[in-house]
């Protein structure tokens, strides 16, 4: 077993798979027997040469911040003596580099076959209120109905939020878009769209944002408008049971299941363990002809290198060049600080600059061409890898790639974390120990990779496998814990 990893031969800095003891030696090609100078705890950065004040701080072969001071090779390497070299918005300049990736035969897996062409994975019954008013009624609506499932169907859920009412402009705008997108979800067999009645997202709103609807797959409840919501409520999700019940899971291709990516409580291992064998397998599903989605916008910052020049056309480039400085400016417009980032968390597992968090973020899209760039809950359109304009908030960019299409969410940490999205959230943990400690949270454990155990390749094959299996049935622990729930992105006053 290797205690430390050197990414590439232009890094000036290696990173410990578990806690390196002062004065130990450790081997690093191009570099010799390098002696700690002090104590690195497991994730962190120790300099494998000396490095001067100033001089870039280099890991995946890409610059990560710079020191503040002189740093002596076998030192440890962290915010006490480097920081980011990010300010402000940032010229980009398109200089195509799209490899594409060799077509494998597509897998299938046992899901959903909806009318519009759209596979989904769980066949359940949602209830989505319009305004937050009616979450109670919406609660115990679920409570009271789940005697519903049965036979085909997978679940009865409710999706509570605050909002839909004294919001105004981008910002209720940006509710009455989530919402819509997450009724044509294609996990939902059927949904109930519940209503107050006197809330400014109005009905009539909500249809035109929905568009083309089946009448049979979704219906409506205004509250206001009916004696007795729970009676009326009642009738109209036995309708949609008696509907959705018709559909039974059959072989599907690959090729119709779109995945999306994303990470929190990351550590220092997560860039070399767990995200980039997302990123195997997200190769993997594009070479089958399938979807992945890549989201959180302020985590790609620093990373663009690793990402831009692999868009497929100049129109799909200047798309994610309005998004990344499109999401610069909604931090400056709020006097924040944009490269605020990482969280103590983050920092405690060893990731030091936003630079060091994105460019390990950025390890889960894998290395095919980015084939689209979408605004926030919009619907996927193209095939392969797209990116989503999205915030690094879990709740809300899980929520966002859901409304976008995501029928599984794969979601990697080192720090762990419960949470599910209203899509199966599959957790993968970049170390061990966090998969043995919480093994009711962690589905995938990636910490064999780090010790040698397995290499990204075998992991990315065998995430695949788990994909597969729970998009044909098998639950995830969010699920298996009763953990689902949305959060909406809020850019606006409240009345």
């Amino acid at each position: 077993m290797t205690n430390i990893i050197h990414i590439t031969d232009k890094d000036n800095v290696a990173v410990a798979v578990a806690p390196i003891a002062k004065g130990t030696e450790v081997e690093i090609a191009g570099f010799g027997s390098v002696r700690a100078a002090e104590d690195i705890p497991q994730g962190h950065k120790m300099a494998v040469t000396d490095i001067h004040a100033n001089d870039e701080i280099i890991k995946y072969g890409y610059s990560i911040g710079h020191a503040t001071e002189d740093i002596a090779q076998g030192s440890w390497v962290h915010t006490h003596n480097m920081k980011t070299n990010l300010s402000g918005e940032v010229e980009y300049t398109y200089h195509p580099d799209v490899k594409e990736l060799e077509a494998i035969p597509p897998r299938t897996f046992n899901g959903y076959l909806r009318e519009d062409g759209r596979a989904g994975v769980r066949n359940e019954l949602w209830i989505i209120p319009t305004v937050g008013c009616v979450n109670n009624i919406a609660e115990r609506l679920v409570a009271d109905n789940q005697d519903l499932v049965q036979g085909s169907i997978d679940g009865l859920y409710t999706f509570t939020h605050p909002y839909g009412c004294s919001q105004t402009g981008h910002d209720h705008a940006q509710t009455r878009k989530l919402l819509a997108a997450l009724a044509h979800h294609p996990n939902a067999g059927g949904v109930l769209v519940l209503s107050l009645g006197c809330e400014n997202l109005t009905h009539e709103q909500f249809l035109e944002e929905l568009g083309p609807y089946d009448e049979k797959r979704v219906k409506f409840l205004t509250c206001q408008e009916v004696s007795d919501e729970f009676a009326e409520g009642r009738r109209l999700l036995e309708e949609l049971a008696g509907n959705a019940g018709k559909y039974q899971r059959e072989p599907i291709s690959v090729e119709k299941l779109v995945v999306g990516m994303k990470c929190g409580g990351s550590d220092g291992l997560s860039g070399l363990t767990a995200n980039p064998t997302v990123g195997r397998f997200s190769d993997l599903m594009v070479a089958m002809g399938g979807t992945t989605i890549l989201t959180e916008v302020p985590e790609m910052f620093g990373a663009e290198g690793m990402l831009m020049n692999r868009c497929r056309t100049q129109e799909v480039f200047d798309k994610a060049c309005g998004m990344l400085n499109g999401f610069k400016d909604y931090f400056i417009s709020h006097n924040e600080v944009v490269y605020d980032n990482p969280s103590p968390g983050n920092k405690e597992g060893g990731i030091t600059t936003l630079e060091d968090k994105s460019c390990g973020c950025v390890q889960k899209g894998g290395t095919a061409p980015i084939s689209d760039v979408l605004d926030y809950a919009e619907p996927v359109k193209e095939k392969g890898l797209n990116m989503l304009y999205g915030p690094g908030n879990d709740l809300v960019s899980a929520t966002d790639l859901t409304a976008a299409g995501c029928a599984i969410i794969l979601f990697t940490t080192g720090r762990g974390t419960p949470f599910g999205a209203p899509a199966p959230t599959l957790k993968i943990s970049s170390n061990s120990q966090i998969f043995e400690k919480k093994q009711k949270w962690i589905d995938f454990n990636a910490g064999g990779v780090a010790t040698g155990e397995e290499t990204l390749d075998e992991a990315g094959h065998r995430l695949l496998d788990l994909v597969i299996a729970t998009a044909s049935g098998q639950k995830a622990r969010n699920e298996e814990n009763g953990f689902r729930q949305i959060a909406i992105f809020k850019d606006g006053v409240t009345l």
